[in-house]
């Protein structure tokens, strides 16, 4: 029995050391500390670091949310030549655009909707729209068209 406690002691005394020499950088051998100074120690050390964790996670989520904020909308409107025209437009996922706006756009400026689809990929979502001119003849003025699709965007 006696060998057992003694076996147990030499045990908790090592595992002492073990925290001791996690926590703290340089132990002092000239100073050893109390089982219980050393335990309350350790119990502050890590109460430290899941605070420290705990900013640093909302920092991350703060950086993140101001990532996605600042991702500008991008507006591309390509003239594809014979009166047809096609639009891309790239968003972050906070950024909704309403494709029935855009299509209004479009059809104010003269082109009707071919086809039009759309992606997610990531934080971003990619739309496709092709569209042609009404009347072939007047066909469509791409500059105003990206003009207004860009005040639309932001």
């Amino acid at each position: 029995r006696n060998a057992m406690e003694k076996k147990r002691r030499m045990e908790t005394k090592d595992d002492l050391s073990r925290l001791a020499a996690l926590i703290f950088e340089q132990t002092s051998k000239e100073k050893t500390l109390s089982s219980y100074v050393l335990l309350d120690q350790a119990t502050t050390y890590v109460k430290q670091l899941k605070e420290k964790i705990e900013e640093l996670k909302r920092k991350k989520d703060q950086l993140k949310g101001s990532e996605e904020n600042s991702m500008s909308p991008v507006v591309a409107v390509r003239d594809m030549g014979g009166s047809n025209l096609e639009v891309n437009l790239i968003t972050g996922l906070n950024k909704k655009f309403m494709l029935n706006e855009v299509i209004s756009v479009l059809e104010d400026e003269g082109a009707e909707v071919v086809s039009a689809s759309y992606c997610t990929v990531g934080d971003k979502i990619f739309y496709a729209i092709q569209s042609q001119a009404i009347w072939s003849r007047i066909g469509i003025e791409t500059s105003r068209v990206q003009e207004r699709l860009m005040k639309l965007a932001f």
